[in-house]
């Protein structure tokens, strides 16, 4: 790959395209209104997925780019809990019927710092108030230095499906300049709980581009985590933005790699999970040959979502608490950011949708092609804009972008088809970005795109 190809368009600062359009780009709500009526307007038979924000932790990490709120305390997550309960009263009476729950995400913040039977509680909630489907998915995001064995029960008596465990970098030099001291030991107790408790479905997280991280402590994290045999794993760049994430300036922006290091330290890990025998999927995923997200990519099924890759299928996800966003046929609804404001919306006896937006016939074209691009590392414009009502020569024709892609020979396009080769998948956001009609519309600063 040359350097001038990397230079380039790895530097290239993108959306992660996780929706369309994205975040970003929502209004305030002049009229709060359609948010209840988009909820009662879903089809009764639809299944659905629900998005729940935990925006809570009991220490920072420096490289966080979460909606997040430091607490030593448990009553401030106490009284968060009540004010969630109160919300799902809400969205059940907007409903007034089953939502088929289909799959459940748990986020945050670090969603497993509430108690054992606070979490059964919630999701007890869900079930009464909510309604379920028959089978349902339902996943965790997992600080592995606080779950406690009790904890790890509570989720398997819940009926948790996955976990997702932070692990980041096991480097104990990274570990100390991000803030976050997370042992070998810590991380293979918090997995050995888990599938006692029979979660047995387990995502780690790493991450490349953190300060005084090499190729050489990447693999050997790669290599520590294998060990442990996750069923997947996602690996992301690390996104330095501190003006607007004012604790990233606790990071020394000189030990911070540059792109052409970045781009060594993400290969590198491609290439020890592949040799461990994980399959590559999409753009930052991993997963062993057997495991849902491969099957599915296999089968030209594979969905993005604000959780990233994913088998999930639904095509309304109801986002509940502080910062949340859910995704109707509509459009998008995003709660109040602040945890206070969200309080206070709810507490009120409304809904605290604050953003929105919503979609038009454009929109729902640009975003399949993005997101079967970013997918499947080619998408069928012909066929798509056909399904659509439109032609492929809207995106296709004039498209300078597309055309600087395919004179530097990343892409190629003919038949209505663009695809990327496969040396090159890392610049397959900047093939989104071709699609995106609203790019450079916002002051908002994305993560690099390598």
């Amino acid at each position: 790959m040359s350097q001038a190809i990397m230079e380039k368009y790895g530097e290239a600062r993108l959306p992660r395209y996780t929706s369309y359009p994205t975040a970003p780009h929502f209004a305030p709500l002049p009229d709060k209104s359609v948010y209840p009526e988009w909820i009662a307007a879903i089809p009764r038979d639809e299944q659905t997925s629900v998005y729940l924000h935990i925006p809570f932790c009991r220490s920072m990490c420096w490289y966080c780019g979460c909606h997040t709120t430091i607490t030593e305390r448990d009553r401030p997550i106490l009284d968060y809990l009540d004010v969630l309960h109160q919300e799902i009263e809400l969205v059940a009476k907007a409903r007034g019927a089953s939502f088929n729950v289909k799959e459940i995400h748990f986020g945050g913040g670090t969603p497993t710092i509430i108690q054992p039977g606070e979490f059964v509680s919630l999701m007890d909630a869900m079930k009464s108030r909510l309604g379920f489907s028959d089978q349902v998915n339902t996943a965790v995001e997992i600080d592995p230095r606080t779950l406690t064995a009790e904890m790890a029960a509570a989720l398997g008596k819940s009926g948790v499906t996955r976990a997702s465990l932070g692990v980041q970098s096991f480097d104990p030099v990274v570990q100390k300049a991000i803030n976050r001291i997370q042992s070998v030991e810590t991380t293979s107790l918090a997995v050995e709980n888990l599938r006692n408790a029979g979660v047995s479905a387990l995502n780690f997280d790493l991450i490349y581009g953190l300060p005084f991280q090499t190729v050489e402590s990447c693999v050997a994290t790669v290599e520590a985590a294998v060990t442990m045999r996750p069923d997947r794993l996602a690996v992301f760049g690390y996104a330095h933005i501190p003006t607007f994430k004012k604790h990233q300036r606790m990071i020394d922006e000189a030990a911070l790699p540059d792109a052409a290091q970045r781009s060594a330290q993400a290969e590198a890990i491609a290439e020890a999970l592949v040799a461990a025998g994980y399959e590559r999927i999409g753009l930052d995923h991993f997963a062993l040959p057997e495991d849902e997200l491969a099957l599915a990519q296999r089968a030209g099924r594979l969905h993005r979502n604000f959780q990233g890759y994913t088998t999930d299928n639904c095509t309304t996800l109801v986002g509940l608490g502080a910062s949340s966003i859910g995704k109707y046929a509509q459009g998008y609804i995003q709660n109040e950011v602040p945890p206070g404001l969200y309080a206070g919306r709810i507490a009120s006896g409304e809904l605290a949708a604050a953003k929105g937006y919503s979609l038009t016939a454009e929109d729902r074209f640009r975003a399949e092609l993005i997101e079967r691009v970013m997918c499947d590392f080619a998408v069928d414009v012909a066929a798509i804009a056909s399904r659509h009502g439109f032609e492929a020569q809207t995106v296709l024709t004039g498209n300078a972008m597309l055309d600087e892609l395919q004179r530097d020979g990343l892409i190629e396009i003919g038949g209505g088809v663009v695809r990327v080769e496969d040396r090159y998948r890392f610049i397959v956001r900047s093939v989104a970005a071709a699609f995106d009609a609203y790019l450079g519309k916002s002051a908002r600063t994305f993560s690099k795109a390598a």
